[in-house]
């Protein structure tokens, strides 16, 4: 980063820590002066014909110098990334979305903000099997070349980012700290394979704790970065409720799956489809509703790497995997606890292997949970 660069994102910097102001405000002032290096240049009666004088004094207030030299040394570091409203790599979904931060804050693959992406949300208290579903539907909408987006929270969010690393498309952590912070503690591996493999994004100032407050507005990112967003399981009311609220009102599709009516947390789905949402059973049903037609991310011969820490991962190619499983399943139907002793594969490994195949036509599910080989 050069001098010019440099004090040009100290400016953006500046705005957001104005104390006081909201974005509101500052996209005011952006639309009247331009850049942030013009807002602060301007006189008290120029900014006050925009803001009104008491707004006008708080942009003049002192400059807070040590969180932005903070912030700027941090971006010096391999992996790190400050996106500001005016840079080509801002998330172009984002751009078209209520409230779009001034700044974002960036650790990872920076060129998967540029990707089509999907939200898959969920209950932090999620069921076994909930989290095998949501892992399991990410993973087959990463291997379609969806991009999967969520918040990093433990249950669903997780199992989610577990099934979008498993395929190239990666996934993206919307996080409702300072990017220098990994929150909750549980997924402190997670976090770390992410910003490996993927993204996590935060527009929330270094140091930011975990603040209540802040996560609603998390999801608001998540939100506006999916084309659609799945809900697996949910209370009534689920944060996730909202993400899917806010997602609708952004103009994207809403789809959940349903569960048992004696399951508390089938409710909020449940709910979800009553006032609109798709049902899905599926990933194909999401790819089918989205009209999603673009070729998957894995080709033949390209790895695939399940989450890390589960049995059954491995190096060997997704075909070689595919077929392996595929001679396994046999020609009778096979239920996904037999397959899983077979191939000593848990069964979100298996999920992850035979959605992208049932999507391609080679294995059809049948009702009981049994899966039947069609080839």
């Amino acid at each position: 980063m050069n001098e010019v660069e440099r004090v040009a994102l100290a400016s953006w910097l500046r705005l957001t820590h104005v104390p006081g102001v909201g974005n509101g405000a500052r996209r005011a002032l952006l639309k009247a002066f331009g850049l942030p290096g013009a807002i602060f240049a301007a006189s008290h009666a120029a900014l006050a014909a925009v803001v009104g004088p008491a707004l006008a004094e708080r942009v003049q207030s002192p400059e807070p110098t040590a969180a932005i030299e903070a912030a700027l040394a941090w971006v010096e570091q391999p992996g790190n990334h400050l996106l500001t409203l005016a840079d080509a790599e801002y998330p172009p979904s984002l751009l078209t979305a209520d409230d779009p931060p001034l700044v974002l804050y960036v650790r990872g693959r920076l060129e998967l903000l540029a990707q089509p992406m999907f939200a898959v949300v969920g209950s932090r208290n999620a069921t076994a099997q909930g989290e095998r579903d949501a892992e399991a539907f990410a993973a087959a909408l990463g291997q379609a070349g969806l991009t999967v987006v969520s918040g990093l929270a433990l249950g669903i969010d997780a199992a989610a980012h577990r099934g979008g690393l498993s395929t190239t498309a990666g996934t993206v952590a919307i996080i409702g700290t300072g990017a220098d912070r990994l929150y909750p503690a549980r997924n402190e591996a997670l976090a770390r394979e992410i910003v490996a493999n993927g993204v996590i994004l935060s527009e929330f100032a270094l140091g930011t704790p975990a603040l209540a407050a802040n996560f609603p507005r998390r999801n608001r990112l998540i939100a506006g970065l999916g084309l659609g967003c799945l809900v697996v399981e949910a209370a009534p009311k689920s944060g996730s409720l909202i993400t899917a609220r806010l997602a609708a009102e952004a103009g994207r599709d809403v789809f959940a799956i349903p569960g048992s009516i004696h399951s508390p947390l089938a409710r909020g789905c449940h709910q979800l489809i009553r006032q609109g949402a798709k049902l899905v059973e599926s990933a194909q049903d999401i790819l089918e509703e989205l009209r999603w037609s673009r070729t998957p991310t894995e080709k033949a011969g390209t790895p695939r790497v399940f989450p890390s820490g589960r049995a059954g991962e491995t190096a060997i190619k997704a075909n070689e995997s595919e077929e392996q499983v595929l001679t396994l399943l046999g020609r009778t139907p096979c239920d996904l606890d037999t397959l899983a002793t077979r191939s000593d594969l848990t069964p979100a490994a298996l999920l992850a292997i035979l959605l992208p195949l049932e999507l391609v036509g080679r294995v059809a599910q049948l009702p009981g949970g049994l899966y039947q080989r069609l080839d």
